[in-house]
Formats: C-alpha cells, sequence, structure tokens
C-alpha cells in the first residue's frame, strides 16, 4: 500500500515541480497540468513530497520510519534507471551536442528542433548506468549498515552527486535555472538536499542509532 501511495504521490510532486519551472505553460492552458501524455515531470519533485508522504503513513500505520525509507530507496534506485531508460526511448532528458563517440541522434518532438539530428550527450543512459551502479551499492549498504536510515541517506547523498554532474551534460532547454542562470533548477535542489542529508547522517551517529536487524 505504501508504494502505491508514495508513486502516487511522487508523481503529483514531479509534476508540481515540473509547472514551477515552466509555469507559461499553465498560463497557456490551464488544463495542461493533467495532460500526462504530453510529459512532464522532474523526478526531484517525487521524492520531496513522497518523502513527507512516507514519515506520515509510518508513524500513522507504526511502521519503523528510517528502516522503511531504506527499503523504499534501494527501490527507488532500481526505479530510477528503468525511468531513465524510458526518458532515453521518448527522446526527453536529452544531453547537449557532442563529437564523441557516444553521440546519440535523436528526432523525437520532445527535443528541441535545432538538436534534432545531430549527435548529443545521451544523458538518460549515463544516469541510468550511475543510479544501477547506486542500486547495487544501495544492497551492500542495507545489508550491511550500521543504522537504520544508512540507506536512505547514501542514497540522499550519492543521487544528488550524480545527478549535479550529468546536469553540465545535459541539453535540454526546459528545466529552468536558479542563482541568475548559474545552476539547473536540479542542481540547486541537489545541493540543498546533500546538505540536509549529510547533516542528518551527522545527527544520527552522533546520536547514537543503531540498526533494528
Amino acid at each position: 500500500d505504501l508504494v502505491f501511495w508514495c508513486l502516487l504521490v511522487g508523481m503529483l510532486g514531479a509534476r508540481v515541480l515540473y509547472f514551477i519551472t515552466q509555469p507559461e505553460i499553465l498560463a497557456r492552458d490551464p488544463l495542461a497540468f493533467f495532460k500526462l501524455w504530453e510529459g512532464g515531470l522532474v523526478f526531484f519533485g517525487g521524492p520531496l513530497l513522497a518523502i513527507p508522504f512516507l514519515v506520515f503513513y509510518t508513524k500513522k500505520k507504526g511502521l519503523p520510519i528510517w528502516l522503511t525509507l531504506d527499503l523504499m530507496a534501494v527501490g527507488t534506485a532500481l526505479a530510477h534507471m528503468f525511468g531513465r531508460l524510458g526518458c532515453f526511448g521518448a527522446g526527453c532528458c536529452h544531453g547537449k551536442p557532442t563529437e564523441s563517440i557516444f553521440g546519440v541522434k535523436f528526432y523525437s518532438p520532445l527535443v528541441d528542433q535545432a538538436f534534432r539530428g545531430i549527435p548529443l550527450h545521451p544523458t538518460q543512459l549515463y544516469e541510468a548506468t550511475s543510479v544501477f551502479i547506486l542500486f547495487l551499492g544501495l544492497v551492500w549498504v542495507l545489508r550491511n549498515r550500521k543504522f537504520d536510515g544508512q540507506a536512505a541517506l547514501t542514497y540522499l547523498i550519492a543521487y544528488p552527486v550524480i545527478r549535479a554532474i550529468i546536469e553540465e551534460f545535459r541539453g535540454d532547454l526546459d528545466r529552468g535555472t536558479v542563482l541568475g542562470g548559474m545552476l539547473s533548477t536540479s542542481q540547486g535542489i541537489s545541493i540543498l538536499v546533500l546538505v540536509a542529508a549529510v547533516g542528518t547522517w551527522i545527527y544520527r551517529v552522533n546520536a547514537g542509532a543503531r540498526n533494528t536487524k
């Protein structure tokens, strides 16, 4: 039940964050929010809304919050990999033009017209590969954790670093920016999530947290 509701809440969060970065779309068509078949999800919006919901749900049901977060983090990393493979198939979330051997040509209407048919960094595959490696690492952390929440916090520390680096290769033009264009929206969120996760890790360790095995 928790996974089902988190999926719905996460999709809502991803949708809301997309339109926060693209408010002009809603200004033109207020019903665009409900047109999911046209695309428009920002991954970070998912966990930003799903995690508070998960905390509420686990408290209500009497589930161990940190252990539940650990389990959900491992599953999320694997699901994220498949999601990015979907992005590759659709052509969204593509990279900048490149002359490297890794360049892939996209002809999807989701690709800016100026970038169609020229080699682009397959940033979707970069991220899919990275989060799959992260998934394997999280499985190991979960099995060898010193305290509940270690796997979840590892995810929340590692993924922002992965995302911030890959953002440097992204070429899609509708991601939004912060700090006067210095950072993409996702890079700005990555910094905030990373700082919060590191701070929580330090707090958990100093508080003498243990696992419940």
